[in-house]
């Protein structure tokens, strides 16, 4: 039976505290979002990221559990994206990866470690070996610089600035109570009181350290440039042993390239010698980007846990705590979305179990006043 419409504080509106809201209050709920910053989300790792969908690509440096997470949100995007009045570009044409022939033994390992977590995954199709022709048909302006490549069906990307900023919409469409530059920790709510929200959900990333001590930063360097001399029809990605390299292309010649990853937790702006290896692995996989127009060379840390993986634990009745998203925000978000709504309505959730996602919940999850949301 439905429950009862509970009441919600959201705190952070980054992409988890965003999606949320706007499922909450789809949903018939009375919702309440505090952020440190403004609609733009400035301080948000969703802003900086290229919000590629990758979970084979990414089973290289990361567990089976993460990656079947990635796999659940290829098909829940498009159901998340339909509803919202603005539109957000999302692309599911595959991932291509590319090396010189210098880098040929580093592939040779990559290929069998994805093959490998293929049979770990199996819900994931195959990857493809692609040789000149292959390569010169799944990408007809890189068929001179390289002449082998993996194909990996499937996977896709959106645009994350589009969907923050239709998010925002949807949220003042859907009633949601927006509480810019206000930011608010759990200790000021008593959930279940009266005149308190019945429920405090805390998605803050690495502002909720203070109550999270085992968060830290990992930092991320990410060029934005205009090329309208590339044309890439896909996300791809360059082997290298130093400075491993994705170029994700998104709408009228704008690609967003990253690759570094700083174990810090430091805001600063780029280095000179981060920014100089990305620029010249971008240049050395596609020379026209040697005429394009860096738009904004960005920094930002992700919220991290000691093990790389997220996690969703409950404090004190009526607070529960998302975080540790890492490199892998909007690939997972989706699965944490939904295993978040699983425990609001029942206290427990069968999707984390297939996710291996970490839970620490109270015995009784669900206050007395049984006021959790009811799942559409």
């Amino acid at each position: 039976m439905p429950l009862q419409p509970s009441s919600f504080a959201i705190l952070g509106a980054g992409l988890m505290g965003r999606l949320l809201a706007v499922e909450l209050a789809r949903q018939g709920h009375r919702v309440d979002i505090y952020d440190a910053g403004s609609p733009a989300a400035e301080g948000s790792a969703a802003t900086v990221a290229a919000a590629m969908l990758a979970p084979l690509a990414e089973s290289a440096i990361t567990e089976p559990g993460v990656v079947r997470m990635g796999h659940h949100a290829l098909a829940r995007w498009p159901q998340l994206l339909a509803p919202l009045a603005e539109p957000v570009f999302f692309q599911q044409a595959g991932t291509l990866i590319v090396w010189h022939r210098q880098d040929a033994a580093e592939a040779q390992r990559l290929t069998r470690q994805l093959e490998a977590n293929q049979n770990t995954v199996p819900e994931l199709p195959r990857l493809e070996k692609l040789g000149s022709e292959g390569l010169a048909q799944a990408e007809p302006t890189l068929a001179h610089r390289f002449a082998q490549g993996l194909y990996l069906p499937g996977e896709g990307q959106l645009d994350n600035r589009q969907l923050l900023a239709a998010l925002v919409v949807e949220m003042e469409r859907l009633g949601v109570r927006t509480h810019w530059y206000s930011p608010q920790s759990p200790e000021a709510f008593c959930p279940g009181a009266p005149g308190q929200p019945d429920w405090v959900l805390d998605c803050r990333g690495l502002g909720a350290k203070g109550q999270w001590s085992a968060l830290r930063g990992v930092r991320g360097e990410v060029v934005r440039i205009h090329a309208p001399d590339v044309t890439l029809q896909r996300p791809t990605r360059l082997v290298h042993p130093r400075y491993p390299i994705y170029i994700a292309p998104k709408q009228d010649h704008l690609f967003v390239i990253g690759a570094t990853e700083i174990e810090s937790d430091d805001l600063s702006p780029a280095s000179v010698r981060s920014t100089l290896e990305l620029l010249s692995a971008a240049y050395a996989v596609h020379p026209g980007f040697a005429e394009g127009r860096i738009l904004e060379l960005a920094t930002q840390c992700r919220p991290t846990l000691p093990d790389n993986l997220p996690a969703i634990r409950q404090t004190r009745p009526g607070v529960l705590e998302i975080n540790g998203l890492y490199r892998h925000g909007f690939m997972i978000a989706p699965a944490m979305l939904d295993v978040t709504l699983e425990v609001l309505n029942t206290g427990q959730s069968e999707l984390s179990q297939r996710f291996d996602l970490a839970l620490d919940l109270a015995p009784a999850c669900v206050p007395a006043t049984s006021a959790a949301p009811a799942l559409a």
